[in-house]
């Protein structure tokens, strides 16, 4: 029988560090590693509690963050470790879980609890929970997610899932979610560091969340990763532009 994991009592980040090992790469023109960023000098450090990466579409966001959540044992379509909330063995597409054969990770110490969110399979994994617990005899009643709108059902998720020790990657979370409860899922990531047994990576196109103090605010690009602040993303840049003249900006855009 598998010992259960304890807690720790060191504090987070407990991922410390990643790193690409290019030996145990077969196919270098082949997905993922055919991404500009993933150079074989390519890792990344975690400092911080908290990490947000920010980047255009198409960067490889998702697929280093599914990567990491394979490392941690998490099924790459999102959940926690033993949950297999969706059943992609005959997807055609080649996922970021292939990235983590070719990762190598430093830990102090290895946590894999935790929780690997993606917006586009939410509801896969809601009806997964609340059939889980239908069919556990012991189990208390289904948390019924669905039963609210999609941005409250995001966010009684997070209350109930994201405040326990583990490490926690959230791709995009704030897809559902409108500014104010973008407030409130700020107001978790507080409580979340300031309990000091969770880590959070994070990719985010909203630049209220990329503004969350005291995180380490990485952007992705063709050329790596590299420090940034919120004032030097594209992201704020846009959105200051449209804030400043709506109107003008959008009749803008349209007339290109």
């Amino acid at each position: 029988m598998a010992r259960r994991q304890r807690d720790t009592n060191l504090p987070a980040p407990y991922l410390k560090r990643l790193w690409l090992d290019p030996s145990r790469i077969e196919d270098r023109e082949a997905y993922p590693f055919c991404l500009p960023f993933l150079a074989d000098d390519f890792e990344l450090h975690f400092e911080r509690a908290i990490t947000i990466i920010v980047g255009e579409n198409g960067t490889g966001k998702s697929t280093l963050l599914e990567g990491i959540a394979a490392l941690a044992g998490y099924d790459e379509a999102g959940g926690g470790k033993g949950y297999v909330t969706v059943d992609h063995s005959d997807a055609l597409e080649v996922m970021g879980g292939e990235l983590s054969d070719a990762l190598r990770a430093s830990w102090l110490p290895k946590v894999t609890k935790g929780w690997f969110f993606r917006a586009e399979s939410f509801f896969s994994v809601a009806r997964y929970l609340d059939r889980a617990a239908k069919d556990d005899p012991f189990g208390g009643p289904p948390p019924d997610f669905l039963s609210h709108s999609h941005g409250e059902g995001f966010l009684r998720f997070f209350e109930e899932r994201c405040q326990r020790q583990g490490i926690f990657i959230f791709d995009e979370p704030e897809s559902a979610l409108s500014p104010a409860r973008q407030m409130e899922f700020l107001k978790l990531l507080r409580r979340m560091e300031a309990s000091t047994i969770c880590q959070v990576v994070m990719a985010t196109h909203s630049p209220m969340l990329m503004a969350y103090p005291n995180a380490r605010l990485l952007r992705l690009s063709k050329y790596g990763l590299e420090p940034v602040t919120v004032e030097e993303t594209d992201h704020y840049k846009l959105m200051r532009e449209f804030c400043n003249d709506p109107a003008g900006f959008v009749e803008a855009v349209v007339e290109e």
